[in-house]
């Protein structure tokens, strides 16, 4: 499985962002997609993830992005969104999604997602 992320870039306090993760190659052996972060001197968090595998997509969330981001999943086009809204400058960081292949049910541990793609970085500014 390969990942492409796109969508970063500089926003404004409250501004909003869309980023883009494309899946190709053995997507069928997806059963979750994940959205992480990383801010400088920071290690990597859990941001959000989606059910890949089944219709329905249980979504889940990091408490510190709830309500203000969204993510979704386009089986079709292979593609997970992450629609962030409201955004502050803690919020900077380089984005990364990940696959898992491996059905846990610990959808926050970085440790238990296979396929990562390369970040990309998300700035706002105060």
């Amino acid at each position: 499985v390969q990942l492409q992320a796109s969508g970063g870039g500089l926003v404004q306090a409250g501004g909003s962002l869309r980023l883009s993760c494309v899946a190709s190659g053995r997507t069928f052996s997806i059963y979750r997609m994940g959205w992480f972060r990383q801010a400088p001197g920071k290690e990597r968090e859990f941001v959000a993830g989606i059910t890949w595998r089944w219709s329905g997509g249980s979504t889940y969330y990091a408490d510190s992005v709830k309500g203000r981001f969204t993510v979704s999943r386009d089986n079709a086009k292979n593609t997970v969104y992450l629609q962030m809204n409201s955004l502050k400058p803690e919020d900077t960081a380089v984005y990364y999604c990940a696959a898992a292949v491996r059905i846990y049910s610990d959808y926050d541990r970085a440790d238990l997602y296979d396929y990562w793609g390369r970040g990309t970085l998300v700035t706002v500014s105060s």
